[in-house]
């Protein structure tokens, strides 16, 4: 499955615990990344900033669902079944 351009799912539920340029510390689970754009894409994709963990991110839809909106779910879900 490939990405659907303008989701940006992946990159407001999950939290980051690595550093973001524009957010040092990482970033909460449901906080919008500074680096989505106003079409919700990734300003850093492809550069050598991107945190890793986006980088590995594998669009799945058992993960992306059918649209924008079962995705922010489902990654929410999975996200919430992983905290510690």
């Amino acid at each position: 499955m490939n990405c659907r351009l303008g989701c940006g799912a992946c990159c407001i539920a999950p939290s980051i615990n690595s550093a973001i340029p524009g957010m040092p510390q990482g970033k909460p689970s449901g906080v919008r990344c500074v680096q989505l754009d106003d079409d919700n894409l990734c300003k850093l994709f492809g550069l050598p900033q991107r945190p890793a963990l986006c980088a590995q991110f594998q669009a799945d839809i058992e993960v992306c669902g059918d649209n924008r909106d079962q995705a922010l779910h489902l990654i929410t879900v999975l996200e919430l079944a992983t905290q510690s």
